[in-house]
């Protein structure tokens, strides 16, 4: 007779429902093909339950609370260094290639290397309490929210936004003190008292003298995107300084997973989050895993079945951060949604620097250079290739499309913006086009390369989403520079054929 599952058994296996598909989102943008992303997720989740059963052990063996981040940044840290060990033991080939190449770096290493050289939003989520850390995760990062992630947490849906208020300073002062106990030269030092009291206000200006350093300095650009709580970059500060690698194309996966309406992996979830009306303007959802079961961990009875992967497609407050009884200011109860279903995407800080860039990926929005001023018959690149400012010849021609162009937030001399098409077409790929008025450059693109001549921008198709449905919707986003002007291009082509631009 086989043996009764045990209380921890049932924990984990509600562990593996609540995070799986985070879990798997992440590895598929560290691998290059679907069946790796699945062995790499499962190889993770299982060292990511040892690393939590021996925290937890080592917990009641001293009495003594040990820092551990919650349980997605855990788990997508443990995809993290399974990567690092695939590389290690020669199965690199089965990893992105510019995973690779970070991997190998010095900005790898950081993760890895002495506590106090880490980045901090790591050290600062790591220093809250674990119930006060998810809820900042869970509304940053995986989008949700805030009254799910209440629900999920087992908070007052009534308090629940000014915990998240409380929480939000609380992580500015734990990466402000890490800051502060960060190993640095003089000049660094120098301008840590200016930096605290720049990021506080909202409508502080920046002296140039400071700006030029956070230019040049990763480690204090880092922890002015923490500290500045308002202007919307936390959430890329969070995923960029915690996961690393591809941490904002992450970060966007999750934004428009919540967005479509696919939180919990239910396609009637719409319905809940207020976005039914909004279905057919959604992204469009490509190489999405399904959970029907779970995972064996470590002798835990649990199986990960899938549907293959396709083209189609969130009290008073001592300094310690505790309520004034000594519980974390989000006290929550456990509660286990089902698995949520994933959707393609890179979101990028609204912020000018990003503490996690790499070389690029798929659909990873590190930098990955842009390909300016020099035409396909320039360059040599064929038509429709990689960076090419051409469409193929079978993609030329008329299309009937519409396109949406919307800034998600500007900074100075900076901004993220996206572009939606919507074809009423079939297509095999597509590559879109559009241009500028005010001399704005492209400097980061995700889900499509991206080439510039003058004006003039190209996007073409990832190999993962180039077929399209009539009546589908595909997007690109990116990060743009601009000066004295950034209206919005015109001139919106789809594979040579003039679009629409919707109100």
């Amino acid at each position: 007779m086989p043996d009764l599952p045990t209380p921890q058994d049932a924990a984990e296996a509600a562990l593996f429902s609540e995070c799986w598909d985070a879990v798997l989102s992440y590895a598929d943008l560290c691998t290059s093909g679907s069946a790796a992303a699945t062995q790499l997720a499962t190889e993770a989740f299982t060292h990511g339950i040892h690393e939590a059963r021996s925290v937890s052990a080592r917990t009641k063996t001293t009495g003594r609370r040990n820092p551990q981040l919650p349980r997605i940044p855990m788990l997508l840290n443990s995809v993290r260094t399974t990567a690092a060990a695939w590389e290690a033991h020669g199965q690199g080939h089965r990893l992105d290639p510019d995973l690779r190449l970070w991997l190998n770096s010095e900005k790898a290493a950081r993760y890895t290397g002495p506590p106090l050289h880490r980045p901090v939003a790591l050290r600062g989520l790591r220093d809250l309490q674990e119930p006060d850390a998810a809820l900042l995760w869970l509304v940053e990062v995986e989008a949700l929210p805030l009254p799910a992630v209440a629900r999920r947490l087992g908070l007052d849906p009534v308090a629940a936004a000014e915990e998240l208020g409380q929480v939000r300073a609380l992580f500015r002062d734990r990466c402000h003190r890490n800051h502060l106990d960060t190993p640095m030269d003089a000049q660094c030092r120098s301008y840590a008292r200016l930096l605290d009291a720049v990021t506080r206000s909202p409508g502080a200006e920046t002296p140039e003298d400071l700006s030029q350093h956070l230019a040049r300095c990763v480690e204090c650009a880092e922890a002015a995107a923490c500290l500045r709580l308002h202007g919307g970059g936390l959430p890329a500060a969070l995923a960029g300084g915690v996961i690393g690698w591809g941490g904002l194309a992450y970060l966007e996966r999750r934004r428009r997973a919540a967005e479509a309406g696919l939180a919990g992996g239910r396609t009637d979830a719409a319905a809940d989050t207020g976005l039914a009306e909004n279905k057919e303007a959604a992204p469009r959802i490509g190489r999405t895993g399904l959970l029907v079961a779970a995972v064996i961990v470590s002798g835990l009875a649990l199986t990960v079945s899938l549907m293959p992967f396709g083209s189609g497609n969130d009290h008073d407050v001592s300094a310690r951060g505790e309520a004034a009884d000594g519980r974390p200011v989000a006290d929550p109860a456990v509660s286990s949604p089902p698995a949520t279903r994933r959707a393609e995407g890179a979101l990028v800080s609204p912020e000018p620097v990003d503490p996690s860039a790499g070389t690029g990926s798929k659909s990873d929005p590190e930098p990955q250079g842009t390909s300016s001023s020099s035409p396909a018959h320039a360059t040599g690149r064929t038509p429709g290739s990689k960076g090419s400012t051409e469409p193929a010849e079978a993609t030329k021609g008329p299309a009937s499309c519409e396109v949406k162009y919307t800034v998600v937030d500007q900074w100075t001399d900076g901004f993220q913006a996206s572009v939606s098409v919507t074809s009423a077409k079939a297509l095999d790929s597509w590559q879109i086009g559009w241009a500028f008025d005010d001399g704005q450059r492209v400097t980061q693109m995700w889900d499509g390369t991206v080439g510039q001549d003058g004006s003039r921008v190209t996007a073409t198709a990832a190999d993962y989403n180039k077929s399209v449905a009539a009546g589908g919707t595909f997007a690109v986003g990116f990060l743009g520079s601009w000066h004295d002007a950034n209206t919005a291009p015109d001139d919106f082509t789809l594979n040579g054929g003039h679009c629409t631009t919707a109100g």
